[in-house]
């Protein structure tokens, strides 16, 4: 098994000096994603959440003021947790360590809980645009295409290695051409802006449990927030285009990411999401962001599926040459990181590829069903 990245005594230690009514065992918990480890604080409503890495490659510090923000500002819109304290970074615990509440619930079934995640989403982007001032540490992307094109120049630069086959290289390189020239265009649909989540996928989402005898009794003290989606993972957020969010928690890449919740979903279930979305959110905001959703699904995709070339270049190096390209693999259960080399091979697969670009370049496609 992995080698946590900081011991349990380091991690009572820290946790008496910064919260001395929290006590009890920490209980570590199934090991589900490359960037934290995670421990449930014996029965009490809280968890500690301990960075393994920083996937926006900054010092340990600022990493965990940049996620402590992201947890504070989305819990307010009620599909949060909320942020208790910070452990700061120090001898045993060079990443520090944020304690958030522990949300009870269950991973989302799809397609039958896409309305709560959309509503969840909804909440989330209807959360008043701080002033510029206010919006540090969280990045703000002025512009947010090309905020997203940005990070997909940087991943496809991966797209020569031999990871990637040469069909599966022509048709993201066609992918970038066209993001290049829609981030171009002058004269398309304005993007509008709010607090976003970033990474969307199901697996990082909880149901909280229903109301009833078969809930605990927090949970039935939770009253109306219970049967909500919660986003658990908040590391990304950024002030950047809403869009990107839907798209990230229903393209097939997401849906099918996490064991959990993994799900192929119809045309007409993700149109039904989009038109869930715009119901919760009113037909004035409905009228700007509605012309942007298939452009940004498309542009999603495309950092995606770059993001998946990164992975498997980087990844390879870190096996092969003992290069630390920051995938904590040495600090993840094996298990997972086979989990994400299969998936990211099945992505990046000729035939999956041109699938997925069906959903605009074939007809009829996802663009049909809004008509």
């Amino acid at each position: 098994m992995p080698k946590p990245l900081a011991d349990n005594e380091v991690l009572r230690t820290a946790l008496a000096e910064a919260c001395p009514e929290l006590t009890g065992e920490l209980r570590p918990l199934v090991d589900s994603g490359l960037a934290h480890d995670h421990y449930r604080i014996e029965d009490s409503p809280w968890l500690l959440r301990v960075p393994k890495q920083s996937q926006r490659g900054y010092a340990a510090a600022d990493n965990l003021a940049y996620q402590a923000a992201c947890f504070e500002r989305v819990s307010a819109s009620g599909h949060g947790p909320k942020l208790r304290v910070s452990l700061p970074p120090g001898r045993g615990l060079p990443m520090g360590a944020l304690v958030v509440e522990y949300i009870e619930g269950r991973p989302p079934r799809l397609p039958q809980d896409l309305p709560a995640l959309a509503e969840a989403m909804a909440a989330v982007h209807a959360l008043p645009l701080p002033s510029a001032a206010q919006r540090p540490p969280l990045e703000d992307h002025l512009d947010p295409v090309a905020g997203a094109l940005e990070e997909i120049e940087t991943q496809a630069r991966y797209l020569d290695g031999p990871e990637v086959s040469p069909e599966t290289r022509s048709q993201l390189r066609e992918e970038l051409d066209w993001a290049r020239a829609y981030a171009a265009d002058v004269d398309g649909p304005p993007q509008p802006r709010s607090l976003v989540l970033t990474d969307t996928h199901p697996g990082n989402f909880l149901i909280r449990a229903k109301t009833g005898t078969e809930a605990s009794p927090r949970a039935r003290m939770d009253g109306a927030r219970n049967g909500r989606a919660v986003i658990v993972d908040l590391e990304k957020a950024l002030y950047g285009a809403p869009a990107i969010d839907l798209a990230h928690a229903t393209v097939y890449s997401s849906t099918t990411w996490d064991v959990a919740t993994s799900a192929v979903l119809s045309l007409r279930e993700i149109a039904d999401f989009y038109r869930r979305y715009l119901d919760a959110i009113g037909s004035t905001r409905s009228a700007i962001i509605a012309p942007t959703l298939l452009p940004l699904r498309r542009l999603l995709l495309l950092r995606a599926l770059t993001w998946c070339a990164l992975w498997r270049v980087e990844h390879r190096a870190e096996i092969s040459e003992g290069v630390e390209a920051g995938w904590a693999a040495a600090r993840s259960n094996p298990t997972l990181i086979a989990h994400v080399e299969d998936r990211t091979r099945h992505y990046l697969d000729p035939a999956v590829v041109r699938r997925l670009r069906g959903e605009w370049l074939d007809s009829p496609g996802l663009e049909s069903l809004f008509r």
